[in-house]
């Protein structure tokens, strides 16, 4: 669904980009060339108006709807980083509640014991 709607909005996106670009401006812009048109100035520019008017409000629509569809589905996380609807860390064991020195120190408390004890001198590369 979320495929079918980006590829409407990017060609809503390009011809509204012509759109606009075809419509005179002060310095006459992509639609100057003169008059001998199939349409007079004052037709195409009613015409160009409401074609971009209308993609204006196409493209709109879409970028209100891909926000929208883009927040449905998500779910809110806790200041860790783990889905709030999970209990305990990927490490298996429940972090205590701090009891002083804040998050930042029971987050490291839970580091120190995950890692392994680090080499005492240097090691040779092992290819895997």
């Amino acid at each position: 669904m979320q495929t079918v709607v980006i590829v409407i909005h990017l060609m809503i996106v390009a011809v509204m980009i012509g759109a606009v670009l075809l419509q005179k401006s002060e310095g006459g812009g992509l639609g100057m060339g003169g008059g001998a048109g199939f349409m007079s100035s004052r037709g195409t520019a009613n015409l160009l108006t409401r074609t971009t008017a209308i993609l204006a409000a196409g493209f709109f629509l879409t970028s209100m709807f891909l926000s929208w569809h883009a927040g449905y589905s998500r779910a809110p996380s806790s200041i860790i980083g783990t889905p709030a609807s999970q209990g305990q860390p990927a490490g298996g064991s429940p972090l205590a509640p701090p009891t002083s020195g804040g998050i930042l120190d029971t987050l490291k408390k839970a580091d120190e014991q995950q890692q392994a004890p680090a080499p005492t001198g240097p090691q040779v590369p092992r290819s895997q």
